[in-house]
C-alpha cells in the first residue's frame, strides 16, 4: 500500500536530515521556509542533532535565528544538556547565553499577562503551610515546616519564606528568612527584589550576566552531572476520596472557611535521570570536596598564579557516530542509535500518591496562584508545588494537598504534606 503526501509529510523532516549530511549552504536554505522548533519522531530539533553530531557551523546558524534552547527531546535532555555531554566549551557558552535570553523574553512576553492578572483580583493575605513528614517513627519531628505569607495589593505583592531549599533525596535543607518583593508597575531590573532579613542586605534581581558569571556556570555545567526531573501526567485520574465505615460517601470537609471536596489522585511519577559520561574519576572526587567545602562556607573557584580563574578546557570530541539518517528516522521511537557520546545515566523513578481538597468557595482562582508562583519558580519546594497546581485539577481551588512517595528515598520513606488556607 502506498503511502499518501500527509504521510510522508508527517516523517520527512528535511532540517534534521540535512543536520546527518552536514551541508551547512542547503541547511542555511532550508531555514528559510522550515520549522526551527520541529521536533523528530525522538523528540529532537535540528539543534539537538546538531549537537550532537558535532556540527558547530550549522549550531551557530540556529542560534543566530533563535532556535530554542529549553525544548526537550523524548528522554527529557534539552540541546544544552547534549552540548555539555559532548564538552565543547564555546558550543555551551553560546546555548548558555541564548537560553538566558531567551528566557529574559518569555519572562516579558508573560509579564503582561501577570500585571493584568494582579489587577483583576483583589488585594488578599494568604498562608501556604509547608510541612514535612516521615513515616518512620520520630523523624517528623526534625524534618522542616515553612508558614509562606503572601501579601497582595495592587499590582504587587510580598512573599514571606523561612524555608529556602529542601532537597527531598538527601533530606537537607537550608534555613533562612527571605522575602520576594514583586512590583508590577516598575520595569526590570527594579521589579524584583530578594531581600536576606537575618542578614539585613537585598538585592535587585538582574537580567543580564557578567561574562564571569557566565564563564563561572560553564565551569560548573562541565564539571557536574548533567540532571533533569519531569513529572509524567500520562496515566494520571482523579476518583472521589470516600469516607465512612459502612455506608461509603463522597467525603467532604471544612478547611477553614471554606468547604471542600476530596479527590485521590492516581497515577503521578517522577522521573530524575543523571548524566555523567563527561565526567571522570577525578572530577566526581573533586566534587565531592566542592560540595564539603561550600557546606562549610569555603570557596570552590580554582585560581591560577595570576590570580584568575582557572577555567576548564573542552573534551575531546566523542568518536565520530557511523550512524546514517535512514537507520535513525528508522528506529524505534525514543531509542535511535548512540550519536555522540555513550551515556552514562542512572534513573530513579519514583511513584506518589496524592490526595487533594477542592473548594469552589475560595476567593482565589488557580490561575492567580500560578501566576505568583511564576515569580517564584527558582525555590524548589514552591516550583513543586507549582507543578501540582497545573495538573488539571478537578473544580475548584487546591485548599489542601497530601503527597506521599510511594516507594523508599534515602534515609526514610518521605511524605510532603502542604495546605493553602487563609
Amino acid at each position: 500500500m502506498g503511502t499518501t503526501a500527509d504521510e510522508q509529510q508527517q516523517f520527512s523532516y528535511p532540517l534534521h536530515e540535512c543536520v546527518f549530511e552536514g551541508d551547512v549552504q542547503e541547511f542555511a536554505r532550508l531555514m528559510r521556509t522550515e520549522d526551527l522548533c520541529r521536533k523528530d519522531k525522538h523528540g529532537n530539533t535540528a539543534l539537538h542533532l546538531a549537537i550532537m553530531l558535532g556540527r558547530k557551523d550549522i549550531v551557530q546558524l540556529l542560534l543566530a535565528h533563535n532556535a530554542p534552547v529549553k525544548v526537550k527531546n523524548l528522554s527529557g535532555w534539552t540541546p544544552l544538556a547534549e552540548a555539555v555531554s559532548y564538552g565543547d566549551r564555546i558550543t555551551i557558552t553560546s546555548l548558555l547565553k541564548k537560553m538566558k535570553h531567551q528566557a529574559r523574553e518569555q519572562i516579558e512576553d508573560r509579564r503582561p499577562n501577570l500585571v493584568s492578572a494582579l489587577k483583576q483580583v483583589g488585594d488578599f493575605y494568604m498562608q501556604i503551610k509547608w510541612d514535612f513528614q516521615s513515616w518512620v517513627p520520630l523523624v517528623s519531628r526534625v524534618l522542616p515546616s515553612d508558614l509562606c505569607q503572601i501579601h497582595k495589593k495592587g499590582t504587587s505583592f510580598r512573599l514571606d519564606t523561612t524555608l529556602v531549599d529542601f532537597a527531598m533525596n538527601d533530606m537537607k535543607w537550608e534555613r533562612g528568612e527571605i522575602t520576594f518583593l514583586f512590583d508590577g508597575d516598575a520595569k526590570p531590573p527594579h521589579s524584583l527584589i530578594v531581600m536576606d532579613n537575618k542578614a539585613g542586605v537585598y538585592q535587585r534581581v538582574r537580567y543580564l550576566e557578567t561574562e564571569m558569571e557566565i564563564e563561572d556556570e560553564v565551569d560548573l555545567m562541565m564539571s557536574t552531572d548533567i540532571v533533569t526531573a519531569q513529572m509524567s501526567t500520562k496515566s494520571i485520574t482523579f476518583s472521589r476520596a470516600q469516607s465512612g465505615w459502612i455506608f461509603r460517601q463522597d467525603k467532604k470537609e471544612t478547611i477553614g472557611d471554606f468547604n471542600a471536596d476530596f479527590y485521590h489522585i492516581n497515577g503521578l511519577t517522577l522521573e530524575q535521570k543523571k548524566r555523567r559520561e563527561h565526567l571522570s574519576e577525578e572530577d566526581l572526587q573533586k566534587n565531592k570536596a566542592i560540595m564539603d567545602s561550600l557546606t562549610k562556607g569555603g570557596c570552590s573557584i580554582n585560581i591560577d598564579c595570576n590570580g584568575e580563574p582557572v577555567r576548564r578546557e573542552s573534551l575531546l570530541p566523542p568518536i565520530p557516530s557511523l550512524c546514517t539518517w535512514k537507520e535513525y528516522v528508522s528506529s524505534p521511537v525514543g531509542q535511535h542509535p548512540i550519536l555522540a557520546r555513550e551515556l552514562v545515566c542512572k534513573n530513579t523513578t519514583r511513584g506518589f500518591k496524592a490526595t487533594v481538597a477542592m473548594s469552589m468557595d475560595f476567593p482565589l482562582s488557580v490561575a492567580m496562584l500560578m501566576d505568583v508562583l511564576e515569580v517564584t519558580a527558582p525555590f524548589k519546594h514552591f516550583a513543586k508545588l507549582r507543578d501540582f497546581v497545573n495538573l488539571k485539577l478537578p473544580p475548584g481551588f487546591p485548599v489542601k494537598i497530601f503527597q506521599y512517595c510511594l516507594q523508599c528515598l534515602p534515609r526514610s520513606h518521605s511524605k510532603l504534606l502542604s495546605s493553602v488556607m487563609t
